[in-house]
């Protein structure tokens, strides 16, 4: 057995090295190292080489990837509390997304609905796990133990279930499919939402690497998107995926980063993610110009949650939906008189082609030249005759 120091885990040149120099025949890792393997030039995997992998979601697009390298692919899954794996499947090109399979040795797995009752084959519910590797309980936490491991209400007295937070299905062929994590479904516009079904479609979009959406919480809350990979345009997977999903689905905005971050364990870190407005937009900053441009710019403003709106701002690139578009021809029309036709809108997506399209800079220049003669003719009628 081989293990991997930290250093040589992060880096696939070192990695790929290592196999070579020790002649591993059967390697395990988390699907984002196997991506960075597979991305990075050089010696391929090993012919008759065995892929093991687990940790996190394997997506459909590295799946492949390595099932067309590799002798053998096994998808594994299972969390620490269960002495790690307790399910397993073998892929082939068959699969047109990876399974979780059946459970290994010793261990049983239940679909269960919200009353603990056994979730019918093909719909989605928690998964739990029991059987012999599961642990004891967590060390000196006593209430989380109690709501994470249960009394099994199929087993043997004494016997307990695992509450993964993870929600699977059964097929009809008998082997379990992963669905996501309960966690990762959020609510957005009253609809429940997989983040891991939008992450999939991203993920199989041309030159993406790797790709995680979050919800960004806010008064109201969106998705946000992140991607990794070679040339990716955010604003062209955003309308690639418009044309995929419903439109509460799309994320509002998607960011192009070099890298997804990643923890030590090689599993991508959620947390580290940067915030949107913590990045630079595409577009160089033209702030407002003209009092219209200033005026619509503050109502953009209030309704993105952006401080900073330039007049080439694009309106959906900056979080705008089909929700918000009809809250700005709301206050358009409230503030500044001025009706806009909800379609109109997608022909005019900046401040300074909305600013022209609805006369406002005529209209503004109008009201400034009449409120300076109203001025000078009372100053004039304030002033003694010569």
């Amino acid at each position: 057995m081989v293990l991997a120091d930290r250093a040589a885990a992060h880096d696939p040149a070192k990695l790929k090295a290592i196999v070579q120099r020790h002649g591993v025949s059967l390697i395990q890792a988390t699907p984002s190292t196997w991506r960075m393997l597979l991305d990075h030039d050089g010696p391929s995997l090993p012919a008759n080489c065995r892929v093991l992998s687990g940790g996190e979601a394997l997506p459909p697009d590295l799946a492949r990837r390595l099932v067309g390298q590799a002798g053998e692919v096994w998808n594994l899954y299972g969390p620490t509390e269960t002495t790690v794996w307790s399910a397993r499947h073998r892929l082939d090109a068959q699969d047109d997304r990876p399974l979780l399979g059946g459970p290994i040795g010793n261990t049983t797995l239940y679909v269960l609905d919200g009353d603990l009752n056994l979730a019918p084959v093909g719909v989605a519910g928690e998964l739990y796990i029991g059987g012999s590797g599961l642990a004891r309980g967590y060390w000196r936490r006593g209430g989380l133990t109690a709501e994470r491991f249960i009394p099994d209400p199929f087993g043997a007295p004494g016997a307990r279930l695992y509450r993964t937070g993870d929600v699977a299905r059964w097929r009809a062929d008998g082997v379990l499919d992963y669905v996501g994590r309960a966690d990762h479904q959020v609510k957005i516009r009253g609809f429940r939402i997989e983040l891991g079904e939008i992450e999939a479609r991203l993920q199989a979009q041309d030159g993406v690497r790797a790709a995680v959406v979050a919800r960004e919480a806010g008064r109201a809350p969106q998705l946000v998107g992140y991607v990794s990979g070679e040339a990716l345009d955010g604003a062209a997977l955003k309308t690639a995926l418009s044309s995929l999903l419903p439109d509460y689905m799309v994320p509002a905005r998607i960011v192009v980063l070099e890298r997804l971050p990643l923890t030590p364990n090689g599993k991508i870190d959620r947390k580290a993610l940067p915030a949107p407005d913590q990045l630079a937009t595409s577009v160089a900053h033209v702030a407002p110009r003209t009092p219209a441009e200033a005026a619509l710019a503050a109502i953009w403003a209030d309704l993105l949650r952006q401080p900073n709106i330039g007049v080439t701002d694009n309106f959906f690139e900056l979080g705008g939906d089909s929700l918000i578009a009809v809250q700005l021809v709301s206050r358009i029309k409230r503030d500044l008189g001025h009706d806009l036709p909800l379609n109109r809108l997608f022909e005019m997506t900046t401040v300074e082609t909305m600013a022209a399209a609805l006369g406002l800079e005529s209209e503004t220049e109008k009201r400034a030249a009449n409120i300076a003669a109203m001025l000078d003719m009372l100053r004039k009628s304030n002033c003694p005759h010569e």
